[in-house]
């Protein structure tokens, strides 16, 4: 199987590439300048030169905050490009797996929100993902959406990161407390995609398989509580450890809302796609000792040199 991936530097893109060939597959990063999101004249012809059995794409815009100065960039590259990559997947028939967001969501809803629960962007990073699942329904008809949440990895930026690297400066760290989610290691995203390609690929008459998906990792935390974990683990390991001083979401003002609830319901994953994440902390531990290990070797390289 052999798998083209939009995307050369983000976390699933990255994650994709590291895990395809455990799983026998062929992952192709393509991204820009041969392949630019915001540029929509160049898609087919990128994807078709590429050529593969799936698509994925895992590109988008996620600077969550810097969207709301940028609206016409967000939704170039999550609405209206993810429709042209969407189209070019038809055209060439073959299956396209989209990744999507949390942020559709306002956050208010009392449960784990399910793929049928009314969406409500509270900003344009949202909107403009939900723009983009709107135009690959409409582009597409073999197609599996992935909703997915709070992304970590050994790779580019995210919290687990971030965590560490605060705790190698500090004693505390203040983490917001009234969010609450499900932490998402990159590396069980792949798996899942994979898992979900090959099925596609499998069974092209079943159209359980395709259409709107959750997928993310099982079990809830808040950020307080994630950002504790990270640091347990980090001690026990004998990395950057920081005590996590809870605050409110009021206490930590961004230019863009957050969803309070992003929670998500991936039950129709597992009874469709028979797909389930692992738990988070079981995912947590590896990458945090993974870091660990690379800061380290990295010092000790720096040190030599």
């Amino acid at each position: 199987m052999r798998i083209i991936v939009i995307g050369k530097e983000g976390q699933v893109a990255r994650a994709l590439a590291e895990r395809a060939r455990a799983h026998g597959a062929q992952a192709v990063l393509v991204g820009r300048p041969k392949l630019d999101l915001a540029d929509p004249s160049g898609i087919e012809d990128a994807l078709v030169e590429t050529g593969g059995d799936v698509i994925v794409n895992a590109a988008a815009y996620t600077a969550v905050d810097q969207a709301q100065s940028a609206p016409e960039l967000a939704e170039a590259i999550n609405g209206i490009g993810a429709g042209v990559v969407a189209g070019t997947a038809a055209a060439m028939n073959v299956p396209l797996i989209h990744i999507s967001t949390d942020y559709v969501f306002d956050g208010t809803a009392d449960h784990p929100y399910r793929e049928d629960d009314p969406v409500a962007p509270l900003g344009v990073y949202g909107a403009s993902k939900l723009l983009g699942e709107e135009a690959v329904a409409a582009e597409a008809e073999n197609y599996a959406i992935l909703r997915t949440a709070w992304i970590y990895s050994p790779f580019g930026k995210n919290f687990v990161k971030t965590m560490l690297r605060l705790a190698g400066d500090r004693d505390e760290v203040s983490v917001v407390a009234d969010q609450h989610g499900s932490p998402t290691s990159a590396l069980d995203i792949a798996d899942g995609i994979i898992a979900v390609s090959r099925n596609l690929l499998e069974r092209p008459e079943d159209k359980n398989l395709r259409g709107l998906f959750h997928m993310a990792g099982t079990g809830f935390a808040s950020w307080a509580e994630f950002a504790t974990e990270i640091f347990t683990l980090s001690a026990h390991l004998e990395g950057p450890s920081a005590k996590v001083r809870p605050i409110a979401t009021s206490d930590y003002p961004t230019p863009a809302r957050r969803p309070a609830n992003s929670r998500l319901d991936c039950t129709k994953l597992k009874e469709t796609h028979g797909v389930v994440l692992p738990p988070w902390r079981s995912s947590l531990e590896p990458c945090v000792k993974r870091l660990i290990e690379e800061t380290r070797k990295e010092f000790l390289r720096g040190n030599v040199g």
